[in-house]
This record gives C-alpha cells, sequence and structure tokens, in this order.
C-alpha cells in the first residue's frame, strides 16, 4: 500500500495535470477565435451609381438605338470622367450616332468610342469597308423635290447627248448605278425629322469603280436620282437600262436600232416618201 507522500504527489501530479490541460485548450480556443476574426470578409457598403453601357456587342460602324443602351450599377469611387452618368437625357445623345470601333456588351459607353452626326469623321465611320463617298449636283427635279433622305437607296440615271461622226446628235437617258445608298443630303445626315428640304447635293456611298464612273458621268451631262422602293428586289444588272429620245417622243423620226425609217411627206396634193437612217 502506497505511504501517504506517494498519494499526495500522484494527486498533486493528477491537479498540475489537469489545470494544465485546461490552460491549453483555453489558449487553442482564443487563437482560433482571433484567428477566424482575420479570416472573416469585412462587408462594406459602396456607395453605386447608374453608368451606360453597351446592352449587347456592338460592332464598329454601328448606328446605335435604343436597343444597343442600358443602365447598370457601379462604384460611385471608381468613375472615370468619360462615364456617361444617368440623368433623363443623357442616353438620348448616343442615339443616331455611329460606333467609332466595337464596344462589348456591358462595357461603358463613352464619348470617344462613337461619332455623332456633325461631328468631324461621322461620315467616314458611316462608310462600309472598302466604299468611298462622293456628292452629284442635285436640284428640285433631279432630286425628287426634297424627298430623297440619308439611309434611302436610289438608282443614279445619266441624260446626255450622244453623236455619230457627222450625224445629228441624239439624246438618251441610262441607268450607270442602281441601288446606291445616300449618305447625306446637303450637310445633313439625320434621317429623323422627315422634312422634304430642296437640297443642292447629294452625297452617295459607292465602291471607288463606281466613283470613277460618277465623275466621267457628272462630265457627259446631267445626273439624276431615281428613288427605289424598299420593297425592291430587283438586282443591279437588271436595272442597266437605257432610252433613245426617239422612244420618250414619237415626233423623232429615229429608232434605236439603226435601221433606216421611212416618213411619208406631204407638200400640198404631193406625197414624197424620204428615207432617214439613224446613227
Amino acid at each position: 500500500m502506497p505511504s501517504p507522500r506517494t498519494l499526495l504527489l500522484i494527486v498533486l501530479a493528477l491537479v498540475v495535470a489537469g489545470t494544465t490541460a485546461l490552460m491549453a485548450r483555453g489558449w487553442i480556443q482564443s487563437e482560433r477565435q482571433a484567428l477566424a476574426g482575420l479570416t472573416r470578409p469585412v462587408i462594406v457598403e459602396a456607395d453605386l451609381t447608374e453608368i451606360l453601357v453597351a446592352a449587347r456587342d456592338i460592332p464598329a460602324g454601328t448606328f446605335v438605338t435604343e436597343s444597343h443602351l442600358r443602365w447598370q450599377a457601379w462604384p460611385a469611387d471608381n468613375l472615370s470622367d468619360t462615364y456617361v452618368v444617368q440623368s433623363d437625357d443623357a442616353g438620348e445623345i448616343f442615339v443616331g450616332a455611329v460606333v467609332r470601333s466595337g464596344i462589348a456588351e456591358g462595357e461603358p459607353i463613352t464619348t470617344g468610342r462613337v461619332v455623332r452626326p456633325g461631328d468631324r469623321g461621322f461620315l467616314a465611320a458611316v462608310l462600309q469597308p472598302g466604299h468611298r463617298a462622293i456628292s452629284v449636283a442635285v436640284n428640285a427635279t433631279s432630286g425628287i423635290s426634297g424627298f430623297v433622305f440619308p439611309g434611302d437607296r436610289v438608282d443614279l440615271i445619266l441624260t446626255h447627248a450622244v453623236q455619230y461622226e457627222d450625224r445629228p446628235p441624239r439624246h438618251a437617258a441610262e441607268t450607270i448605278m442602281s441601288d446606291v445608298r445616300v449618305l447625306a443630303i446637303d450637310q445633313s445626315t439625320d434621317d429623323q425629322e422627315g422634312e422634304p428640304t430642296l437640297a443642292k447635293t447629294a452625297t452617295l456611298e459607292v465602291t471607288p469603280r463606281q466613283a470613277e464612273v460618277i465623275g466621267v458621268a457628272s462630265e457627259l451631262g446631267h445626273l439624276s436620282l431615281s428613288l427605289r422602293s424598299m420593297a425592291t428586289a430587283e438586282t443591279p444588272d437588271i436595272l442597266r437600262t437605257f432610252t433613245w429620245d426617239s422612244q420618250a417622243s414619237r415626233l423623232i423620226p429615229f429608232d434605236a436600232t439603226g435601221r433606216v425609217v421611212r416618213v411619208v411627206v406631204s407638200r400640198g396634193n404631193k406625197e414624197e416618201i424620204v428615207e432617214l437612217g439613224a446613227p
């Protein structure tokens, strides 16, 4: 049987071990709580505002419409001076503008990414790749009394005199270009107002080859615009037609076939057949 001294030492050892275990457990718990406090995310409520962004991808050269735009929440302390903050009419200034370089969905809309009507470079942004802009002189007659607007499609008609060798000059009209897009009337590229105006020039979108043809045609005779229907399905090749003066007036005794035309000339009670050769 152990002595009283041995029993006392055993009891003291158990008490010290228990106390040490309790202290270690408390220290571990306090450290865990401190570590958890360090790693817990701090939620900070930031001030938000709404800015104008692209509702979907907008390729370069696209005319901006309301469907291309939407408002999106954005941290107020991370706003660039170029961002458009929501207001009653902030988005309206971009409707009708043309995208200068492509804008991805959700990307902020800035003034530097678009060009608006009247701005320098607007016409160049409107042009399709590989096309050119060229202006032709028009008046109330050749410009369809001002009822041609930017965005319309027209045919270009050349009326001029044709002379073969020493024969009398003929007149003819021919469609030299079909389905051409009108970019501007005078200085206006806006098709929203819809008010007819008597313009002096019409700017057309053409290929480089067509621009050369128009340059020559403007020296040959008179150019007129012929407005096309929006539902027209004819191809340009079908519309490359021409008309001689004799087909417009029955009083002109020539046709476009080159055949000899016989005309009966009456002088009093005497009739005479005269042969007229077409050029």
